[in-house]
Formats: structure tokens, sequence, C-alpha cells
């Protein structure tokens, strides 16, 4: 291919190809979602609709990049775990990071009539990301603990927050006051003696968060086909196994998941 003597500024461009032989990280947040979540009426402490509109984008993000091997998100952010020895993109940091935002993105618009179906989208969302390694495997799993902590201490908070908001009479000032200096049984203690609600009862999206990870599953289809003899077409239904993103809300934490899901860690997956 011919050379223009335009060419000579590729030179410009930085060499961000990441280290080999690490797990590559790339986690999005929402920008601004604060107002985005006030805007668009979002429930409190947590809305289904947009937790599950969360995941669904993940999910397609994970479809279109099969090189991860494993996401976590709450709130309104989502980590992605890229394999340890992903050729991907050449393994340059922009490219892993643009293409998972810029995918998350355009489906987070694309699917939001799926959930909020009576509430319109007044403007465009958006979402920034970052890009992390971690070269071994006790320093992922340390990563993706912090972040499930990280989702147990903020739900928790915001569960009573919003409980003393909508059902106790207090100002969001007067909560957050009334809750300076607290830990967590106190927490957990204002939900029970005050409101009667048990925090290990709430939902485990909320308190856990979601992991996605591929997994076999079974799926029942229906075809028709024409057998031997017979002049029509019959429909007969057909089992087939299918590798696909499942969500699981589940502790991650310990050891338990991990010894169930091994393939996850493994070097060869």
């Amino acid at each position: 291919m011919a050379k223009s003597k335009f060419e000579y500024v590729r030179d410009f461009e930085a060499d961000d190809t990441v280290l080999p032989n690490c797990w590559i990280v790339v986690r999005l947040d929402g920008r601004n979602f604060h107002r985005f979540s006030e805007q668009h009426e979002f429930k409190k402490p947590n809305d289904d609709r947009a937790l599950q509109l969360m995941t669904k984008c993940a999910q397609t993000v994970m479809q279109e990049l099969e090189d991860i091997a494993i996401a976590y998100g709450q709130s309104d952010e989502y980590s992605f775990v890229f394999k340890k020895k992903s050729r991907w993109f050449k393994r340059r940091a922009s490219k892993f990071m643009t293409h998972v935002v810029s995918q998350f993105s355009s489906s987070y618009v694309f699917y939001w009539k799926d959930y909020f179906k009576d509430q319109q989208l007044l403007y465009p969302p958006g979402f920034d990301g970052r890009i992390v390694l971690y070269p071994s495997n006790q320093n992922l799993k340390d990563y993706l603990s912090w972040r499930q902590a990280d989702c147990h201490i903020n739900n928790l908070y915001n569960t009573v927050f919003w409980m003393l908001v909508q059902r106790g009479g207090l100002t969001p000032v007067q909560a957050q006051e009334r809750l300076r200096g607290t830990l967590a049984g106190d927490k957990n203690e204002i939900l029970f003696s005050e409101f009667n609600i048990n925090y290990n009862n709430e939902p485990l999206m909320y308190r856990k968060g979601t992991v996605l990870i591929w997994q076999k599953v079974n799926e029942v289809i229906t075809k028709k086909i024409k057998l031997p003899k017979e002049e029509e077409e019959k429909e007969v239904e057909v089992t087939r196994t299918k590798t696909k993103v499942v969500p699981l809300h589940c502790d991650i934490i310990g050891d338990q998941f991990w010894e169930e899901y091994p393939e996850i860690l493994a070097e060869d997956s």
C-alpha cells in the first residue's frame, strides 16, 4: 500500500499495550448517575428495572467480546474481566476500554424501552471507564471481593437511609445526620427495631450484586423435519446445548464460588 507524506503522524500514537499474563479488568461507571436516576424517577433504594437493564447491557458486552471470563456489577457500575492470555485488540488498553464502554452505552439506550416501558429516556446516559491489570488469581479475587464488599456497605446504608426518609419521616439531611458514625450493627438494628426489616432477607441482587459467567444450558427448540415415508413435515422438539451468559446473585468473597466454577480462573479457559 502506498504511503503518503503524512504517514509520520502515526509516530505520535502512544504504545498502550498492556502487560502479558495479567487479568485485564475494565470497570465502567455511570457518569452523573445521581442526577440521571432522579430525573428518570428511579425507585429508592433499589430499582429492579435499572439493575436488570445494567445486567442486560453487560450480557450484551460479554456476548460481543467472548474473551471476557467473568463480570460483576452493582448499582451503576460493571467490571469485565478479560482472560489472562487474551490477544484481543493486540492487548491495547484503549481498545479494550473503548469497546466495552461504547457497547455498554449503546446497549443501555437500545434496551431502555424494554425495562422502562412507561418512562421516556430524557437524554443519553454517559459512562466512563478505566482499565486495571492484576497479575495473580488472588489479586483478581481480591478485586472482585472489594467490589462486592462495596456493594454490601453501600446497599446497607442506602436501605436504612431511604427507610428513614420514606417511612420514618426524616428529611435527607436528618437521615444523613442520624446515620453519621453508625456501624453495620447499628444500621441493622435501626432496620429491625424501627421498620421490622431483617436486612438478611433483602433480595440477594441488592446485597450481593450480579455475577455474570458462561454456562452451558440446555435449550428445547421446535424444528420441522420430514420423516422417511412421510409426505408432510412434522414438528419435533430438539434439545441442544448452548453456552450462554448467566446471571448469578451469590457470594464471591468466600471459596465456595471459585471451587464451584474453577474454569473461570483456568489458564486454558
